[in-house]
């Protein structure tokens, strides 16, 4: 919301598009600001819109645009107090080609569209506005937006002036609302059941109704040939996480499978918001993103409470002691760490393992000139050896371990609470 509210006072403003897997709270987010700061609202739904399909098919006349929007909604546009929003416009692709258009054009309006196959969705010859749009990243509620949720506003202070002295005095309260948070997830409507209800049971419920409706969309959006090895990869992704090397192997979808034969369907999953896909760099050198290794990567799941639910694990392994954090070992803390540092820190995750070695360093991100290696611990244990082994080789300005254990700053590593893992972004930390 403080994102779309600086977008709107913004002088050079242009239309935005707000991506993210279905169900993370796109539609709604667009309403809420509409209300919030506009006059009017003028919401158009393209699923299943013929009259809008055709109104666009004709050319784009922006003020020809205008008047059947005008039409459509029942309202008067005025550009200084009315939101446009465009929901599902990946169903009229020249819709999302009209953005261009109200840019050059109009650019006085205020635009925002949503779609959560737009990745995938794009038909041939339909041109994309390069340049001519904004765009907002939509996740899964992070742990601090769990915090403010449920109620623990006081927690989250603590977290973004990095009091650790009081965050150690209240962290048993942190890790109870962690191993919530592992459970629940952040799917809004899995957090809005939990807060309401207080019922883990009705929280799985949901949480497989998300899963079975991610499901029937393969069928309805992807090319019908990519569909099988879509649902092929989408039931591995249990079994990959579960083994020791998390890295993604064809062989275990099916034996004698090749990577030809899948990269379309990994991509469509992860151009529709569903998984993260993790990729090894060969070298830890700058710009990060230009020694990665196209071949390894990692799977994840979109969220840490469906990847729970896909891997039925009981909410009594969740709550009772802190054997979830080996869960699958390890594997949910991982995932639950990746979400943050993409979510909460805006960084975007990598992995180091060297060629002829065990050792592996969980993430690796660039914060401006800096290449930070995470190491991922669950529960309390500290020992960190492939984290010193990549130290003492490349000798990083400073590396990070992210554990159970209170946050605590040595000669060469920073200690970080699972549950402050977000303090990564006060850059002088880490100095």
């Amino acid at each position: 919301m403080s994102f779309l509210k600086s977008w709107k006072e913004k002088k050079n403003r242009k239309p935005l598009i707000i991506k993210g897997a279905r169900q993370v709270g796109k539609t709604w987010l667009m309403k809420e600001f509409g209300r919030t700061y506009f006059e009017n609202v003028c919401y158009i739904n393209f699923d299943n819109n013929q009259r809008m399909e055709r109104v666009f098919e004709m050319d784009y006349d922006v003020p020809r645009i205008l008047q059947a929007l005008e039409i459509e909604s029942g309202l008067k546009i005025s550009p200084e107090n009315t939101l446009i929003i465009f929901d599902e416009i990946q169903e009229v692709p020249k819709a999302l080609t009209s953005l261009k258009y109200f840019n050059e054009k109009a650019s006085e309006h205020f635009i925002i569209a949503a779609g959560s196959q737009l990745g995938v969705s794009l038909h041939k010859g339909v041109s994309f506005p390069v340049g001519k749009i904004e765009f907002l990243n939509l996740y899964p509620l992070n742990f601090i937006e769990f915090l403010e949720a449920t109620g623990n506003p006081q927690l989250t202070d603590l977290i973004t002036k990095s009091d650790f002295d009081m965050i150690r005095a209240f962290k048993d309260r942190y890790i109870e609302l962690l191993k919530q948070y592992y459970f629940v997830g952040g799917m809004p409507e899995a957090v809005a059941s939990f807060i309401q209800d207080d019922d883990f049971n009705g929280v799985r419920e949901i949480q497989q109704n998300l899963l079975a409706l991610y499901e029937m969309d393969f069928s309805k959006h992807a090319p019908i040939q990519q569909v099988p090895r879509i649902r092929m990869i989408w039931n591995s992704i249990i079994t990959q996480l579960s083994k020791e090397n998390r890295k993604f192997i064809y062989g275990v979808i099916r034996e004698g499978a090749r990577a030809k034969d899948f990269e379309l369907a990994i991509q469509w999953l992860n151009d529709c918001g569903l998984i993260y896909k993790v990729q090894r760099i060969k070298e830890p050198r700058l710009p990060v993103k230009a020694y990665a290794d196209l071949k390894s990567f990692k799977i994840f799941l979109l969220d840490v409470g469906l990847l729970n639910a896909m891997g039925a694990v009981d909410v009594k392994t969740i709550l009772d002691g802190n054997d979830v954090f080996m869960e699958f070992k390890g594997a949910l803390t991982e995932q639950y760490v990746l979400q943050q540092l993409i979510s909460q820190c805006h960084l975007e995750p990598y992995y180091y393992t060297e060629i002829k070695s065990s050792g592996e360093i969980d993430f690796i991100v660039q914060k401006e000139s800096s290449i930070i290696p995470i190491e991922v611990k669950a529960a309390e244990n500290l020992k960190a050896k492939s984290l010193r082994a990549y130290c003492e080789k490349y000798k990083p300005q400073m590396a990070v371990r992210t554990s159970l254990s209170d946050f605590r700053r040595e000669s060469w590593l920073i200690n970080i609470p699972l549950y402050a893992i977000s303090v990564l972004n006060e850059i002088g930390l880490l100095k």
